[in-house]
């Protein structure tokens, strides 16, 4: 870092953390403290989540009913999903660019830390109102994630406290992406152009206008079913002349690109780490950020690869099964990039580059079973069976959940000025990389014997895979705790992290001091600086 920017830091050391709790986390405009707070959240969520997902699989251990009741497992599996995502994923991303756009592309916080900070605040209330549907007359919403009609509005309480909780959530999203783009178009460095920002800032600038085009779908489609429900309309009603597959239709518009919202990042992470960990630059870093715009363009023109089985006229089956099939070759794109990067590089096999190898290993799993959804005649037998939840877990967990553990062990020592211990956090890695392996891989096997998904019993053909499957939930989720107390010891102390953490680090970030500044960039960078962190390109 520069002298004149140590020199401006000590000046302003005055606008430094406020002092008194209220202060400095409640009323929060700092990106860095912002960022923290979502980063917490998400944390407690994920282990709500998980908690949730290992009732799912104690119940799924052997045939018969053994803990609960089947409305209290579907109740299970709809809270399960809503939680992860919306409270897990979505939150986890959205506190990394908090923590990191800023510093990345030299600017000295957010463009709007007020909005920011009330985008973060509206998802503790609207998850506390989530998390009480559970204590409610009737129990928690158990109509599937998807909360379809007419399923869903039969929840009685848990109906109306839901949804609101939903809207709230989307519009903390739309808030959050909004300061997203006005940060990288506003606030960068004058000498940060476009194509020399960092990966990890361009999937978050295409993940925020999904974001702003799609959360809106949802809060429509939302509104409509609590109209059906309340005011008399028909929009999902056959007997009043509305349609059911109307909400499908509407819904998935949504789903689609709300997958690329929670994968985009972890492209972007990854394409950070490997270069690092390989002392080589990215390979294609232009044909990289054409890709990523590509994926966000095609996730609004696949929509309907969720609905095969809904009876769609034979040439939408035809349209929906070629989009998804070309989604795939962006997607290939990054995946040759990053193995090209590694290619004859100098690797090394910190813990960040472990967790970016196994996501570039099973993510790709995840997108090999996506293209055998995507052929229609074969996804009428793989529709609504286990194969299609190893599917999206194989795109979500190894996917997306890595790149989250893989960017915090990568950052962390930045945000804390300590290092963690390494040698447990490799343990950490292997024993998540073998047991989501168990937890996952045999439920491909049940799917395609038939076995279909959010059931609370099964036949007995059905009892070993599920065992296995069961056995790797609880390993999985136990190694996690290795995580959270690697995390708490990183930040209450430890061996001091230097500037640049890692051997051949490139990006603005690594040009502050560790522990990052109170304020990133109270001076920009120069094009000295800007040039010298992006020469990884």
């Amino acid at each position: 870092m520069a002298h004149s920017e140590h020199a401006d830091h000590a000046e302003h050391d005055h606008h430094g953390p406020a002092h008194g709790f209220i202060q400095r986390w409640v009323m929060a405009t700092n990106h860095k403290d912002i960022g923290t707070m979502y980063l917490v959240f998400a944390g407690l969520m994920f282990l709500i989540g998980g908690a949730m997902a290992l009732v799912i699989r104690a119940e799924l251990w052997t045939p018969g009913l053994q803990f609960v009741d089947p409305q209290f497992f579907n109740s299970m599996t709809t809270m399960h999903a809503l939680v992860m995502i919306f409270g897990g994923m979505m939150p986890a991303w959205t506190g990394l660019a908090n923590w990191m756009i800023p510093m990345q592309v030299g600017a000295p916080d957010m463009a709007l830390p007020r909005l920011n900070n009330f985008s973060f605040w509206i998802l503790p209330f609207a998850f506390l109102m989530l998390l009480a549907t559970l204590f409610v007359p009737g129990g928690a919403p158990a109509g599937g994630w998807t909360i379809y009609p007419p399923l869903v509005v039969q929840g009685g309480a848990n109906f109306p406290m839901s949804m609101f909780a939903i809207h709230m959530m989307g519009i903390s999203s739309i808030l959050g992406a909004i300061n997203v783009i006005v940060t990288i178009m506003n606030m960068r460095a004058p000498g940060m152009t476009l194509l020399r920002m960092p990966m990890f800032t361009w999937t978050w600038l295409i993940t925020a206008y999904l974001l702003i085009l799609v959360m809106p779908v949802l809060a429509g489609a939302v509104t409509m079913v609590i109209t059906d429900h309340y005011f008399g309309t028909t929009f999902f009603s056959a007997a009043g002349g509305g349609d059911p597959v109307l909400y499908q239709h509407i819904f998935w518009f949504f789903g689609h690109p709300e997958v690329y919202i929670l994968i985009l990042p972890a492209f972007g992470v990854v394409s950070e780490i490997i270069p690092t960990f390989s002392r080589k630059p990215l390979f294609g870093y232009e044909s990289m950020v054409y890709a990523s715009a590509s994926i966000g363009f095609l996730s609004f023109i696949v929509w309907a690869h969720h609905m095969f089985t809904v009876g769609m006229p034979l040439a939408g089956q035809m349209f929906f099964m070629l989009t998804t099939m070309m989604i795939a070759v962006p997607t290939g794109v990054k995946v040759f990039n990053w193995s090209t990067t590694m290619w004859k590089g100098s690797l090394t096999f910190e813990p960040p580059m472990l967790f970016a190898i196994a996501f570039l290993f099973l993510f790709t799993i995840g997108g090999f079973s996506g293209l055998m959804l995507a052929i229609t005649p074969a996804d009428f037998q793989y529709h609504d069976s286990y194969f299609v939840v190893a599917h999206f877990h194989y795109v979500l967990v190894p996917g997306a959940l890595f790149a989250i553990i893989a960017a915090v062990y990568y950052w962390l020592p930045k945000w804390s000025g300590h290092m963690y211990n390494q040698t447990l956090a490799k343990w950490h890695f292997w024993l998540s990389a073998v047991f989501v392996n168990v937890l996952f891989f045999p439920q491909h096997f049940l799917g395609l014997a038939g076995m279909p998904r959010r059931i609370p019993d099964y036949a007995t053909q059905f009892a070993d895979w599920n065992a296995v499957s069961s056995i790797g939930a609880f390993g999985f989720g136990f190694a996690q705790l290795l995580f959270v107390w690697l995390i708490i010891s990183c930040v209450r102390g430890g061996e001091k992290a230097s500037d640049h953490v890692w051997e051949d680090t490139h990006g603005l970030e690594w040009e502050l001091s560790s522990p990052a500044p109170y304020h990133s960039w109270t001076t920009p960078p120069s094009d000295a600086v800007i040039l010298r962190g992006t020469t990884g390109h």
